[in-house]
This record gives structure tokens, C-alpha cells and sequence, in this order.
């Protein structure tokens, strides 16, 4: 009798022991970000954290340099991109790019790993073509993805922390053998553990359909059942795929985007669901436009097992943060890269139109003088511009939203919101764009700015649905 209570004993401490493992350690940090008790709430392991933190250091910036001086484009052959920096200054983006991406030894160490030392205007090397590209795209995001990026911006760092090629990026996944039709059926890619989705059950390729194509990212239908809703279960597991990613890159939960009283509402949601939706559209062009155009570039041990290239998605910046490097400016370090504003050469700009997503169009951003809803010259030539892209690209749709400072009555600043969005609709069709291309979308809070008469906050957003 004493040996089987000794080994019920034994069993129920393995048990309760089993069951701790899953647990993590206390202390845990909260940090409160909505009212009391509706689980508004971030959790902090700080002993995690303090790897993250450790990963997410961003390196010393290199001494300016001169702009003066001859241009590189004139001094070296072969310069594409960057051309119009000085010598100097080209020689120090030279140098902080490999300071950011090339091996630190070995033979392919330093500029080698792009370049042919006996012909540095040699354009053999795979890596050269990539990294001139990789240039243009990081020039992309700064200059006309500032939705997502801010001014923080990002530079080669940002992804690659060092190593030739970026710890987090995707490739198509290859087919299952038991994920075909028959008497096992179909199981959507479900039911395989992956690391993509930190091992749950969920769909294992939450990137192709929502990072490089398109597909409605929704859980609830915007209509009643039969009638058009096709907001199914298995849609819905794919979008919680999608959520289990975002929510692992960025180190956060499910509250940083969302409000725990009303998920879908845009109104009472945070302001980072915004700035995650620009994400998602700035990760389908870059792959798009960018990536997916080097395939015939990349050599073969460098694609995936279906022959695809590698491809960004959330963890590819974030690594684990809720700001990549948490929020550490470098791009302001890098002009040229467009992290100062400075004006870029036309070859930076992105292609009109990527091949595997409804439109290849950038987001557009209008501003406003203080207290009118009149398009300035500038603002003009913006939409004139827009409306170009929009009739090369038939099938896009852009969603208009205004805003306002936070100086003056908030009832007629929110009147003067409305009216910017509606003028830069009227402009809109009146360069010929369809009306039902139009979509007025009021922003989930129209004031832009804490206090006072910010500039910045006088626009109206174009974002490309």
C-alpha cells in the first residue's frame, strides 16, 4: 500500500511538474495601454527580453562625409545607384553597407562579398545586383512608406544585423504528400506544427496569400449569410495565422492592434492597427516588386524548395521588437538612402506595377494650409501624378482619408478633415478616375498630432486598398 501511494506521489508531482512547464517564470511586467480590466494589457518576460534587447542594438554611425567633391558617377564606372553622392560619401555608404551585410571574414569578406576586386565595375557577382536593388527598395520604404516607418526609417541593418543574408525571411512552402484530395483529404496546410506559426495547428503559410497576393485579411463577413459571405472558418484560421506572426515579430499580443471590447471596430482600435494595415501592403509590394523579380538573379542554393526567392515579412524587420532596434533612428544617419528626405534619383522610385498583387501603386500623402480644404500646387501635382499610376494599374482602389491638428474646435476640425478627403476625391475623378475607385475612409482617430499646429498633420492620406 505504501509503494502505490509513494507512486501516485511520484506520478502526480511528474504531472503537476509537466504542466509547470508550460508556464513561464514569474515576474511578469504588465503595462497597462486601455482601461482596467478588459485585458488591455502587454506582458513582459524580463528575462526574455533581455536577449531582445540585446539583439536589437543598433551599431555607432560612421563619421559624416563631405559633399563635396566630385560625383561618384563621375569617378567610377558602372555606378547605378548612390551616383550622385560624393566620393566621399559614396565611400562611406560603401563601407557602412559592409560593415551591415558582408562577412567579416573569410574570402567573400568585406567588399568582395559584391564585388570582383579585379573589376570593381563588374557586374558578375549575384550579390552586386541584389545589393543594388536592396538599395532602391530601402529608398522605397523611406521616401513613400512613412505610414509605416515614420521618420525612424531603416537601412540594410535593419533586416540583415550584420550577416549576408536576413535570419527571418520565407520561401513558398513545398507540398505535403498527404495535402491532396483523396480518402486522408485536404488538410489546408493544417495540423503540421511549423515555426511560422509558433507550432500551433493553424495554417503553416499565413505569408503567400496576405504578403505577396492578397487576400482579404477578415474574420467576420460584411454580409449576412448566403448572400456573398465567404468570411469562412478556414479564412479565418489563415488570418489567425497571419495575427500569430505579427504578434511573435513584434514580441506583443493580440491589444497592441486591437481593442479587447470590439475586435473589428477600426474606431476603438490602437493606433498601431493603422500602421500594422500600411505594413502588410508595404511587405506585398516590396516582394512583389522587388523580390520576387530577382528570382532569374538569385542562383539555386539561394531559392526555396519550390524555386521561389527568399522574401520579407514582420520578423524580417522586427525581429522580436515592437519597433525594429526600438525605434532607433539610423536612416536619419543616411540620407541617401532616403532617411533625411532628401530627393531621390528617378532609378530609385519603384516599378509602376508588381506582377502578383492588384495594384503596384504607393501610398500618396496630401498636406493642407491651416485651416483650408483648397489643394495647394504641390498637393495638385501629387494627385496628378496618383491618377497617372491609378489608370495603369484598372483594378486598384484607394481609400482617402483626412486629418486634422489638434489646434482650434474639434467639431470643425473634424468638418475640415472631411472636406480635405472629399477635395482630393473631386480631383481624383476629376482626372478620370471612376468614382467606386474612390473610397472615402474616415481614419480611426482625423486628429494627426498631441497638440498645437503641427504641418504634418494638415493631409489627407491615399492608401491603396
Amino acid at each position: 500500500m505504501i509503494r502505490v501511494r509513494l507512486a501516485s506521489i511520484v506520478l502526480a508531482a511528474a504531472a503537476v511538474g509537466t504542466l509547470l512547464a508550460g508556464c513561464e517564470r514569474p515576474p511578469i511586467d504588465n503595462v497597462q495601454v486601455g482601461f482596467r480590466g478588459v485585458a488591455m494589457e502587454q506582458n513582459y518576460n524580463p528575462r526574455l527580453m533581455a536577449a531582445v534587447i540585446e539583439a536589437n542594438q543598433p551599431p555607432a554611425p560612421l563619421e559624416p562625409a563631405s559633399a563635396d567633391g566630385p560625383k561618384a558617377s563621375a569617378v567610377y564606372q558602372n555606378v547605378k545607384v548612390l551616383g550622385d553622392l560624393s566620393v566621399g560619401q559614396f565611400a562611406r555608404s560603401m563601407v557602412a553597407m559592409s560593415n551591415w551585410v558582408a562577412p567579416k571574414e573569410g574570402p567573400e569578406a568585406g567588399c568582395v562579398y559584391c564585388h570582383n576586386p579585379a573589376n570593381f565595375a563588374d557586374d558578375s557577382k549575384y550579390t552586386k545586383v541584389v545589393a543594388r536593388r536592396m538599395v532602391q527598395m530601402t529608398q522605397n520604404i523611406n521616401v513613400n512608406w512613412k505610414q509605416h516607418v515614420a521618420a525612424t526609417g531603416v537601412t540594410c541593418y535593419t533586416c540583415h544585423r550584420g550577416q549576408p543574408v536576413p535570419a527571418n525571411v520565407w520561401f513558398d512552402p513545398a507540398p505535403l504528400k498527404h495535402d491532396v484530395t483523396g480518402l486522408l483529404g485536404d488538410r489546408a496546410l493544417q495540423n503540421s506544427p511549423a515555426a511560422s506559426v509558433k507550432l500551433a495547428s493553424l495554417p503553416y503559410d499565413p505569408f503567400g496569400p496576405y504578403l505577396a497576393g492578397d487576400k482579404p485579411i477578415r474574420v467576420q463577413g460584411d454580409t449576412a449569410l448566403p448572400t456573398g459571405n465567404r468570411a469562412s472558418t478556414k479564412q479565418t484560421e489563415f488570418t489567425y495565422s497571419l495575427m500569430v506572426h505579427m504578434s511573435d515579430s513584434l514580441g506583443v499580443n493580440c491589444t497592441y492592434c486591437h481593442n479587447s471590447r470590439s475586435w473589428q471596430d477600426w474606431e476603438q482600435s490602437p493606433p498601431q492597427r493603422a500602421t500594422a494595415w500600411y505594413g502588410i501592403r508595404m511587405a506585398r509590394q516590396l516582394n512583389n516588386e522587388y523580390m520576387t523579380p530577382l528570382t532569374g538573379t538569385f542562383p539555386a542554393n539561394r531559392l526555396g524548395p519550390t524555386g521561389d526567392v527568399p522574401k520579407l515579412n514582420c520578423a524580417t524587420c522586427h525581429q522580436g521588437a515592437y519597433k525594429p532596434l526600438f525605434g532607433a533612428p539610423m536612416a536619419k544617419d543616411h540620407p541617401e538612402l532616403g532617411g533625411g528626405g532628401a530627393a531621390l534619383p528617378k532609378a530609385a522610385m519603384p516599378a509602376a506595377a508588381a506582377p502578383a498583387v492588384s495594384s503596384g501603386l504607393a501610398p500618396a500623402t496630401v498636406f493642407f494650409a491651416v485651416g483650408s480644404a483648397a489643394l495647394t500646387d504641390e498637393g495638385s501635382k501629387v494627385l496628378v501624378g496618383l491618377a497617372s499610376s491609378m489608370k495603369s494599374s484598372a483594378d486598384a482602389k484607394v481609400a482617402i482619408s483626412g486629418f486634422h491638428s489638434a489646434a482650434g474646435s474639434l467639431a470643425q476640425n473634424q468638418e475640415l478633415a472631411k472636406q480635405r478627403a472629399f477635395a482630393v476625391r473631386d480631383a481624383l475623378k476629376a482626372a478620370g478616375i471612376p468614382e467606386d475607385r474612390l473610397v472615402l475612409e474616415k481614419p480611426m482617430q482625423t486628429e494627426a498630432n498631441v497638440s498645437g499646429e503641427d504641418p504634418r498633420s494638415r493631409r489627407v492620406d491615399v492608401a491603396v486598398r
